[in-house]
């Protein structure tokens, strides 16, 4: 059951007299393996169709803390020159979800020294709350009675080019400044703002068996302050990858992940909280599982770039 300073923070998205901006959009510690989660861009790059599953629990024991779900697949087709991709989210921070669905496509364009992806995506997030979960002692507040729900259609963009030792891009996933949630007859609303992402990241052979592999993330969102991840991963064998990052004014990340099979892959992220929060809570566990096959009938004679 909620305690009293987590209700006042979930609900002041609603009951602050103006338009509230915020870091609404949750961002995985996976991305620098799922690409697609922040990029439609991404969709097919890897050739083979690769699916992808996240789960990541943050501010473990912190009283109605974010969970999130995150689902993707995507392939190639027409002998690699486009791509194709579904990604699906679910965020749940206390009374209040939100559920995405967005359908991904990409065009990709050879060149001499790598390889360009256009993307688009396209689809909706409904955002509810459920106000009969809480013990509220004014039981005549408009402001906190039943169920309320959005549905916000949304399109975004990104560019992802790309070659065996290198990468960059740029996206901006959600285009359109939606309703996240509005009270008939008050004047406070919640807005989800449009948000950018520039990363990037390269790769190194040290020895034959070894790689070593720095990235990089910015985060710029309407209203909201600059924000940024350093990423640096080890890669052993071609079968396990170790690494840890950093994010700004936030968490230190450590990272594991190991080939389990020739197509699935397990990963794990631990989040060490750098913010008060860290006294109330145990961090923050993400996991995922991505597995990849390719179809004969669909990738036959095309090569498949490596995991890493």
């Amino acid at each position: 059951m909620w305690n009293y300073c987590t209700f006042i923070a979930v609900a002041a998205i609603l009951v602050f007299p103006l338009i509230t901006y915020s870091q609404q959009q949750p961002v995985t510690d996976m991305y620098i393996f799922e690409g697609s989660a922040i990029n439609p861009a991404y969709a097919g790059t890897q050739v083979q169709l690769s699916a992808t599953l996240i789960n990541r629990d943050q501010w473990v024991n912190f009283p109605g803390a974010p969970v999130t779900q995150l689902f993707s697949v995507n392939s190639s087709f027409m002998r690699n020159k486009i791509g194709v991709g579904l990604l699906i989210s679910r965020d749940q921070i206390g009374i209040h979800q939100d559920l995405g669905l967005y359908a991904q496509y990409s065009y990709k364009i050879m060149m001499e020294n790598g390889n360009l992806s256009l993307g688009l995506q396209g689809g909706f997030n409904n955002i509810s709350s459920d106000f009969t979960l809480l013990n509220i002692k004014d039981q005549t507040d408009i402001l906190l009675q039943g169920k309320i729900s959005t549905f916000n259609p949304n399109f975004g963009a990104g560019i992802y080019y790309y070659n065996a030792i290198s990468y960059i891009g740029f996206s901006v996933p959600y285009l359109l400044n939606s309703k996240i949630v509005k009270v008939e007859g008050v004047l406070s609303e919640a807005r989800r703002f449009r948000y950018y992402y520039l990363y990037g990241g390269s790769s190194y052979e040290l020895t034959p068996s070894v790689k070593f592999k720095p990235s990089g993330l910015v985060r710029f969102q309407e209203g909201s302050p600059l924000s940024f991840d350093l990423n640096g991963m080890f890669v052993l064998y071609e079968t396990v990858a170790v690494g840890t990052s950093y994010r700004w004014d936030d968490a230190i990340i450590m990272i594991f992940e190991v080939k389990l099979h020739e197509n699935l892959h397990f990963g794990y992220a631990y989040n060490i909280t750098l913010s008060e929060i860290s006294q109330f809570s145990n961090g923050t566990h993400e996991i995922m599982l991505n597995y990849r096959y390719k179809i004969p009938i669909i990738h036959k004679g095309l090569s498949c770039p490596s995991y890493y």
